[in-house]
């Protein structure tokens, strides 16, 4: 264990912390930055733990675990997992103002509202792109203990996770269903289906193309581009870019070019090559037993989404026997819904969420 000085969080010493966990044990709070209280009382904290890790397919690692909490000290904790490309900050704050991934799920009157929960969000295993090795969602969920353990945090009111967020939240409620009262899963399944391994494959290889010919970001785009294919619908792409070709330099350009290129180039700005390539992988190797699941779980599926399609959630659904109940959004958005469709989600939550005695 280290021996370094403790970090504050909401007015309270992080001390060194052994969990009773055999496979996970936090070494040391290397850093925490706390904000005072604001008007309404919500407090803003970021810090970083180092944490041992047996992972399943990479051996014993030590790994720096990321972290936000924002909110009402006294307020349940719920935390919030999106995509691959999601991070630990969810949304603007009076102490850390730019824009975060889940900007319009999370505010005043929003069931997601800080000063009625506590949002926790914190960054994937694998995000920084240092951790070049296999990565489980398994590996997750227990880091997610660890990090829960380090905050002093009993149980989670709640768990939202979209996309290879929910697979995390699966493994979570698997693995430490003592941590979290409920989860609320959207647009992820017990396991990836074949289709969408394919294309997240071919993505990997077109990556690997542009490495090859030393311009790895051109195939990281490249990869993106595709990606934003699969997400979204073809409904939405004929509603936006039903315009005839244009012809540039002597060769042919389609309307949707000019957002598949803004697209790759936004996404090679704020991710390393490993990070896509690892957590990419993680989707594919993902595999549950829905039985095994072992505490109540909402499942959200968009009828469309062509990376996880219904039949899949329906399937969950029915494996998790009474602890299940699903929801399904008609939207053009597909995959991708539950960044778009933010009033819908907002909805589902606000009574997933709801404590006994409060309303919506």
């Amino acid at each position: 264990m280290s021996n370094a000085s403790s970090a504050k969080l909401d007015g309270r010493s992080l001390p060194d912390i052994a969990m009773s966990l055999a496979t996970v044990a936090v070494l040391q709070d290397v850093s925490a930055v706390a904000s005072p209280r604001t008007g309404g009382g919500i407090r803003a904290v970021r810090g970083e733990l180092t944490v041992p890790l047996s992972m399943r397919h990479a051996g014993a690692r030590v790994l720096r675990l990321r972290y936000e909490l924002v909110g009402v000290e006294a307020a349940p904790v719920v935390l919030v997992a999106g995509g691959i490309s999601a991070h630990r900050h969810l949304a603007a704050n009076p102490v850390f103002g730019e824009k975060g991934w889940a900007e319009g799920l999370v505010g005043p009157t929003r069931a997601l509202d800080p000063q009625r929960r506590r949002l926790l969000g914190f960054d994937f295993i694998g995000a920084d792109g240092d951790v070049d090795v296999p990565i489980d969602t398994a590996d997750q969920a227990d880091a997610i203990a660890a990090l829960l353990d380090a905050l002093h945090i009993e149980q989670l009111h709640g768990f939202v996770g979209y996309s290879y967020g929910a697979l995390v939240g699966l493994q979570l409620a698997i693995r430490h269903p003592q941590r979290l009262a409920r989860l609320i899963a959207v647009s992820g399944a017990h396991r990836p289906h074949p289709y969408a391994s394919a294309w997240r494959a071919l993505q990997r290889r077109a990556v690997a193309l542009g490495q090859l010919q030393c311009a790895e970001t051109h195939g990281l785009a490249l990869a993106r581009q595709f990606a934003m294919l699969s997400y979204r619908t073809p409904e939405e792409f004929g509603e936006r870019f039903d315009a005839a070709p244009e012809v540039v330099n002597g060769r042919v350009r389609v309307a949707a070019e000019d957002y598949l290129d803004a697209a790759g180039a936004q996404y090679v700005a704020r991710t390393r090559v490993n990070a896509y390539l690892r957590l990419s992988e993680s989707i594919d190797l993902h595999r549950i037993e829905p039985a095994t699941v072992a505490v109540p779980t909402l499942v959200v599926a968009v009828e469309g989404d062509r990376l996880v399609p219904l039949s899949d959630l329906v399937a969950l659904v029915e494996g998790l026997g009474p602890r299940g109940s699903l929801r399904v959004l008609r939207s053009p958005y597909g995959h991708d819904a539950f960044l778009k469709e933010t009033d819908r989600i907002d909805a589902i939550l606000a009574n997933a969420l709801r404590l006994p005695g409060e309303t919506a």
